[in-house]
């Protein structure tokens, strides 16, 4: 089970920019608390669910959410039109994906914090034809876990099955590990320098900076499997924490 920004996808920072403008611009939120781990759901509408609460004292309707995306689609459109670097695809990703769909051994999946609409944009623009692999984001659920379960259920029923030998949530962020860890995940963690550090601190025993080496990664994904975790379902109830929106 894949995240999608800077774990697919370069996308963090340009997502983290567009999205602060898009509050600006349709909610008039100004000075936003760009500390994603602070908040109590750090998904894209866990986002905007807690900053309603705090600055109007109530949830957000639906048509604001959609207004919201609509400006938020729009913000990362003209950013990947003057900046195309900046949806690269990590270098590997789309490689080893299909190498685990196409295998006999794994079923593969995402759960992001990000909208679907946003997400599916920057995949199509790094050029990660990803869309045929089951999937939740932030419209489905405001808590990572939950989102991850959710992509889990579905993923169980793509494959007529309700369980999984073992399941690996690969992440770019501490807040990844700790989901992991509350659903009883198993986790390989994607990132270089500071980001690497953290990820291993926090307990990560295998940090890629990309996918180029796909027997290591393979190996890493064998020996997680006989590491004694335990086994999860598409049915357990899902237990909320703090994390990160990518």
């Amino acid at each position: 089970m894949f995240d999608i920004d800077g774990t697919l996808t370069e996308t963090f920072q340009v997502d983290e920019e567009c999205f602060v403008e898009a509050l600006q611009a349709v909610f008039g939120f100004a000075a936003v608390n760009t500390d994603w781990s602070s908040y109590q759901h750090t998904s894209d509408s866990g986002i905007i669910h807690e900053l309603f609460h705090v600055r109007r004292g109530r949830a957000p309707e639906r048509s604001e959410l959609a207004a919201f995306q609509a400006q938020f689609l729009s913000l990362l459109s003209a950013a990947e039109f003057a900046s195309p670097q900046a949806f690269r695809a990590v270098a590997g990703a789309e490689g080893i994906v299909q190498r685990l769909a196409n295998g006999s051994g794994h079923a593969v999946a995402l759960a992001t914090g990000g909208w679907k609409i946003s997400a599916c944009f920057k995949l199509s623009k790094a050029g990660l034809k990803l869309e045929s692999l089951p999937a939740a984001f932030a419209d489905d659920a405001l808590a990572r876990e939950e989102i991850m379960q959710i992509s889990l259920k579905r993923a169980s029923v793509r494959c007529g099955r309700d369980t999984f030998d073992t399941i690996t949530y690969v992440g770019d962020g501490v807040w990844d590990l700790r989901a992991a860890n509350n659903l009883g995940f198993r986790f390989i963690g994607v990132g270089c320098g500071e980001s690497a550090r953290k990820l291993r601190s926090a307990g990560a025993s295998f940090v890629f900076p990309e996918y180029l080496d796909t027997n290591a990664f393979a190996s890493a994904l064998e020996e997680l499997f006989l590491k004694p975790v335990r086994r999860c379902t598409s049915r357990e109830k899902v237990v909320s924490s703090r994390r990160c929106k990518t």
